[in-house]
């Protein structure tokens, strides 16, 4: 593993490098280095949002709307039997439209309608997460869909600073290379400019289900890359 890219342990902590840090663009003088250094640290996730979604269809929209509430409040039942507060769910679509289909000689025509309906379910990473979501497609019956998954770090912020550590020494140790060959020795850092910080985490696997009595599915949590970057200039002697 380079020195741009560490594993962060469990236990680690690390302060980010200081110094003078600028708005603008250093500009090198004539007596001046300036380079750019890149460091990245990777997590594990330790949440989990799950994308939850209802769909029901009748030849009416009160039966189709009806359908659709009983379906969301079993979901919302069984969640908070498995101790998933309110404040981790929230609803984030409904809709209602007609469902057609063409019909020879008369056209477009009303077949029945769609109610559907979303929610974001947020979950701490754990072997239960995988229960939870098996519970939650028994509950919904054959109207429940599972839209994706996307992890995340609660506290990226130890990750940060060990990425913005990387990317520090990234940039010290190629100014002191071009110092080394234009004969020269660094000295005081005259700026500092900190880069934008991203959090890349797995990419959301999709997944559909429509099924009335499941057994859990395994999950792979994978893990969270922080990156950082930093652009110092330094003096040179």
């Amino acid at each position: 593993m380079t020195a741009r890219q560490q594993q962060l342990p469990s236990s680690a902590a690390a302060d980010p490098p200081t110094g003078p840090v600028t708005g603008a663009e250093p500009a090198a003088g004539p007596g001046q280095v300036t380079v750019t250094g890149r460091g990245s640290c990777s997590q594990a996730p330790d949440r989990l949002t799950v994308s939850v979604g209802i769909e029901t269809r009748h030849s009416s929209v009160p039966d189709a709307y009806c359908a659709a509430a009983a379906a969301v409040t079993a979901i919302l039942a069984r969640l908070q039997t498995l101790g998933i507060t309110a404040t981790d769910i929230s609803s984030n679509a409904l809709n209602v439209r007609a469902e057609t289909s063409w019909q020879e000689g008369s056209g477009n025509v009303v077949t029945g309608y769609l109610v559907s309906s979303s929610m974001a379910v947020k979950l701490d990473y754990g072997s239960e997460v995988q229960d939870v979501i098996a519970a939650t497609v028994e509950a919904g019956g054959n109207d429940v869909r599972l839209n994706g998954l996307e992890p995340s770090v609660a506290d990226p912020s130890r990750a940060a600073a060990r990425a913005r550590e990387l990317a520090w020494a990234d940039a010290a140790a190629k100014a002191g290379q071009f110092a080394a060959l234009a004969g020269r020795s660094l000295g005081p850092v005259h700026a500092v400019i900190e880069g934008e910080s991203a959090a890349v985490g797995p990419v959301p696997v999709p997944l559909m289900a429509r099924a009335s009595s499941v057994t859990a599915l395994p999950l792979a949590a994978g893990e969270t890359s922080v990156d950082a970057s930093v652009t110092v200039t330094w003096e040179l002697y």
